[in-house]
């Protein structure tokens, strides 16, 4: 009788822990609303990006969203017109459910614009040298199909090849002592919602948070890549980021190249 007491509280001891176990498991998705501040009305098509995984997704016509995560995790939040946001993803979160959240208009003002004109004679041959010309290459990007893109000079492999031999070298600088971030750039181009969140943007703001870059760096590494001044003020955020990782993996090529004859040498 004393041993079947004690199978029995063994048994129910287990029974318990498995429950408790599989009732504190922790949740590997967060769900959130996101309305207006000043309006309390939901914000649909808003862009919500897991910075630390990678990963994207947009809210429903509710506002709602779910993304995986978890704690510790910066979500970033942006919705045309409003004010960007990052929100960590917290315990409390992760085991309750939804939250709201609300996000702050912007307030739209149109900037002075200056506009240049060319003083026209009205003789041809001086008027046409009077407009500004340039010669760009046009080149595939991988990733984006039947479509060409421009380029500033041809030789991209020669202004990578210079940046592995000159350690100042601003491309040296960022590919080869930001690996971690130049890392994402494969993640970011797997992602289906990520590539289509950038292919509707050109205000570069997601790409800066992802790569965890200043816009000047930015505009620096298309263009020591040699893409051209057209290419990046025409461009959307796909295609600086299929631009960028041409010239990376062109860069990784280089470097692992250089790094085997060193060693044969040694």
């Amino acid at each position: 009788m004393r041993y079947l007491i004690i199978l029995l509280l063994c048994l129910t001891t287990v029974n318990s822990f498995s429950q408790d176990s599989t009732a504190t498991k922790t949740p590997t998705k967060v769900k959130g609303t996101l309305v207006s501040s000043s309006t309390s009305l939901p914000l649909a098509e808003a862009n919500i990006v897991n910075i630390n995984q990678v990963v994207g997704t947009a809210t429903d016509d509710d506002g709602v969203f779910e993304i995986r995560a978890k704690v510790n995790d910066t979500l970033h939040l942006s919705y045309l017109g409003y004010k960007s946001i990052k929100v960590r993803v917290t315990n409390d979160w992760l085991k309750f459910g939804n939250t709201e959240i609300e996000m702050t208009e912007l307030a739209l003002a149109l900037e002075e614009v200056t506009v240049k004109q060319l003083e026209l004679t009205g003789y041809l041959e001086v008027d046409m040298n009077q407009v500004p010309v340039t010669s760009n290459n046009r080149y595939r990007i991988s990733g984006l199909p039947g479509q060409g893109y421009e380029a500033g000079k041809p030789n991209l492999a020669s202004r990578v090849l210079g940046a592995i031999f000159n350690p100042a070298d601003f491309l040296y600088n960022m590919f080869g002592r930001k690996p971690n971030e130049m890392h994402k750039l494969k993640k970011m181009k797997e992602d289906d919602e990520i590539r289509s969140q950038l292919s509707k943007r050109f205000d570069r703001e997601m790409l800066l948070v992802l790569l965890q870059v200043t816009k000047y760096d930015l505009d620096e590494i298309v263009n020591q890549c040699n893409y051209s001044k057209d290419f990046i003020n025409t461009a959307n955020d796909l295609q600086i980021l299929d631009a960028i990782s041409v010239c990376y993996e062109e860069y990784k090529v280089i470097k692992n190249s250089k790094e085997r004859k060193n060693r044969k040498k040694n």
